[in-house]
């Protein structure tokens, strides 16, 4: 099992968004991704939060908001995924080259026209709802199949 995050900074209309072209085999090269990343050892989901967008982005997250959290059981064809989603409007710090790929301010109302894995289209909606979420997302060998939610 993994566990991570991933993030969305809101700027008046607008979301920071990776496209994942830099590191060697990463299952994600070619996508656009909210920030984030896995745990380290004793991390709360807010600490890797934090960090994760930090260590990509040079912005420091004030009072991440917690929208929801996804099950991707077996994501890389190995381990089940389990992924907090966070957003947050408030951050310091300088926009900073990011080790993971090309950041990017994108507009909300084109973030579907990117090249995004199929589940992130249909929930990447949810992260700006009231409502808490928590849905499964299967896929397999790359490919989604479905997915269950319940919303609080």
């Amino acid at each position: 099992m993994k566990l991570a995050t991933l993030c969305y900074l809101l700027k008046d209309d607008k979301v920071l968004m990776v496209y994942r072209n830099k590191k060697e085999n990463d299952y994600h090269k070619g996508k656009w991704n909210g920030l984030g990343g896995k745990f380290e050892s004793g991390e709360s989901p807010f600490d890797c939060a934090i960090r994760e967008v930090q260590e990509e982005s040079g912005l420091t997250m004030i009072n991440p908001a917690l929208k929801g959290f996804i099950t991707f059981p077996k994501f890389d064809g190995f381990f089940d995924w389990h992924v907090f989603l966070f957003t947050s409007t408030e951050f310091t710090g300088e926009l900073t080259e990011s080790p993971e790929g090309k950041l990017e301010w994108i507009k909300i109302e084109d973030l579907n026209k990117l090249n995004l894995w199929e589940g992130d289209k249909i929930f990447i909606d949810w992260i700006f709802n009231k409502k808490f979420f928590c849905a499964k997302f299967i896929y397999e060998n790359g490919k989604y199949l479905r997915h269950e939610v319940n919303f609080q």
